[in-house]
């Protein structure tokens, strides 16, 4: 090698070397701030993901309590509670039913009551008109021990009645009291349950839209992840061509150094290397066109992210705002003033309840009374008559005793209308005690279980609504705490698009205006041109060297599948990019 081409040689490897350093340092730094960016964004999408899972999890949320249907589990017990004062005040006039029903038998049982003095008075005096009469004296106690016994029984009848009248006086005068506070708090404790399951169903649904909005936002901001991802192959692409354009300096440098460029005369060195300067900065160029263009793109998508992201943090405050731990709070004060209510009626109904049974169970001992009662009379009666035979048997001796025993048999008599009247009025005494008495399934322990339940579910679901809405408002900061770190990361053109200028000015000084004519070495520089040609991955890398070095004629194949081979890799490139 003449001492020409080896400064020639010498110098154009210091000059590739600093050229190769800088593009060096260029290629990293896109590797890196592209990895890094991507790495950032995929930290986004698995964000957007569980922020999707959120909402996903607060619509589930709100069509169980639709489904469960806690407002009209509310709704019903508010009906229920509406309902207490017309209850009540059929109650009361069911007691004063009873009440009436009770002193109308009052008249009959003071009746039995004086009709069984008269009868101990005659009894009596049976027993001392005859006490000159042997035959009359057991016959005479025996009779006045019957009319005490049934003087007990009417006195046992007396007394169940007296338990009953004040038993229907203290209930009517407890329902009284109640009947007012009904009139005074239900009307406005209604209301406030009311209002308040109004209110938890209008949030619930302003919840459920404003939920559709985020997620609306939040896929959109995924799909302009996904489609930043996509585009961040730019990075990919720049490296890809900035290792084209190292490679076509080895390329060259290796040719140089080899027997065909050691052929090469120092003109034709300085002008191969002219052409391969140019072809250089040609790809420069054009990376640096297609980078600031596609980075800029993904600058811009990435801007509008922030907007988005405001977007979600906006929507999530309207959705947090005037929240289920406002109502609820509401919601308990009227529960417990429901509450208290519940437990007036609670009482009320025991009250009229032990009222109802004990009613019956008076009437009940009043109808076996009634029959002590009437055998009474009957063997009052059968006793007189057995008094009238005897006494007309003793002549004048008996006449005072009979006079008396006929009065007995009188009497007797009268007792009998007393307890048929009893009788006849047991049916209505009865009826009123059953109106008094509660059904089963209308008493006031069901409706406090029915406002406990539907309150309880209305908590838990406002708790889990709650606890989802302080998840998604975590991921809605952490979305856009990565998206203003993405910002700043992926601001490639500040740094990345001012190196890869900078090479672009490096090549453009040292290839110079003029580019070189090496048609005359287009035969010995064939195989360094087919060598470069096929390091591109892309038609546009094709385009920009066949611009620059034209086609120089198609190398000499070992063989025939070779060619194909690399017709067939060349074809798959083409239609990956």
């Amino acid at each position: 090698m003449t001492n020409g081409a080896t400064s020639a040689l010498t110098a154009f490897r210091a000059s590739g070397s600093a050229i190769s350093q800088t593009l060096e340092s260029a290629r990293i730094q896109v590797e890196e701030r592209f990895l890094e960016g991507g790495t950032v964004l995929l930290s986004v999408m698995d964000v957007l993901n569980r922020l999707l899972n959120s909402l996903d999890s607060i619509t589930k949320a709100l069509d169980s309590n639709e489904a469960s249907d806690t407002g009209a589990d509310l709704r019903s017990t508010v009906n229920s509670l509406t309902g207490l004062p017309s209850a009540e005040k059929e109650r009361q006039e069911a007691l004063t039913s009873l009440a009436a029903t009770g002193h109308s038998l009052r008249k009959h049982v003071s009746d039995m009551q004086e009709t069984m003095r008269y009868l101990r008075t005659f009894a009596v005096t049976v027993k001392i008109t005859g006490a000159g009469l042997p035959e009359f004296a057991g016959f005479a106690q025996e009779i006045l021990e019957r009319i005490y016994s049934g003087t007990g029984d009417v006195n046992g009848f007396a007394a169940h009645l007296d338990r009953l009248e004040k038993e229907v006086k203290t209930a009517l005068a407890f329902g009284a009291t109640v009947s007012k506070s009904y009139s005074e708090t239900v009307p406005e404790v209604t209301k406030a349950l009311q209002e308040d399951a109004g209110k938890i169903a209008a949030h619930r649904q302003h919840l459920a839209v404003v939920a559709r909005d985020v997620s609306a936002t939040a896929r959109g901001i995924q799909s302009k992840v996904a489609s930043t991802l996509s585009a961040l192959q730019i990075g990919d692409i720049t490296r890809q061509r900035i290792e084209h354009v190292q490679a076509t300096f080895a390329l060259l440098e290796e040719f140089l150094s080899g027997e065909e460029g050691r052929k090469l005369d120092t003109d034709a060195r300085n002008r191969l290397e002219n052409i391969i300067h140019h072809l250089t900065a040609a790809q420069m160029n054009d990376i640096c066109r297609d980078f600031q263009r596609d980075s800029q793109n993904v600058v811009k998508t990435i801007a509008s992210f922030g907007n988005d992201t405001r977007e979600i943090m906006r929507l999530r405050d309207q959705m947090g705002s005037g929240g289920e731990g406002n109502f609820m709070r509401a919601l308990e004060s009227s529960v417990s003033a429901a509450h208290e209510i519940v437990k007036q009626v609670d009482t009320a109904t025991q009250q009229a309840d032990q009222v109802g049974r004990s009613t019956l169970g008076t009437a009940a001992t009043l109808l076996e009374a009634i029959g002590n009662i009437r055998a009474v009379k009957t063997d009052i009666h059968y006793m007189a008559l057995n008094t009238n035979l005897r006494c007309s048997r003793l002549g004048e001796a008996g006449r005072s005793i009979n006079v008396v025993t006929a009065e007995l048999r009188i009497f007797a008599g009268k007792l009998d209308e007393s307890a048929d009247a009893i009788v006849d009025g047991l049916p209505a005494l009865e009826a009123a005690a059953a109106n008094v008495a509660p059904t089963a399934e209308g008493g006031a322990s069901g409706l406090a279980e029915n406002l406990t339940s539907a309150v309880g579910n209305i908590r838990s679901a406002a708790d889990t609504m709650e606890g989802e809405l302080k998840v998604l408002s975590e991921h809605g900061r952490e979305i856009a705490g990565k998206i203003d770190l993405l910002t700043g990361k992926l601001d490639f053109q500040r740094d990345l698009g001012d190196v890869l200028a900078r090479c672009a000015d490096v090549l453009e000084d040292i290839a110079g205006a003029e580019i070189a004519d090496i048609s005359n070495l287009a035969e010995i520089v064939a195989p360094l041109d087919h060598r470069i040609f096929k390091l591109y991955t892309m038609v546009q890398e094709r385009n920009v060297h066949r611009d620059i070095i034209p086609s120089t004629g198609e190398p000499a194949a070992p063989a025939a599948a070779a060619t194909a081979a690399a017709e067939e890799e060349d074809l798959f490139a083409d239609a990956l990019f």
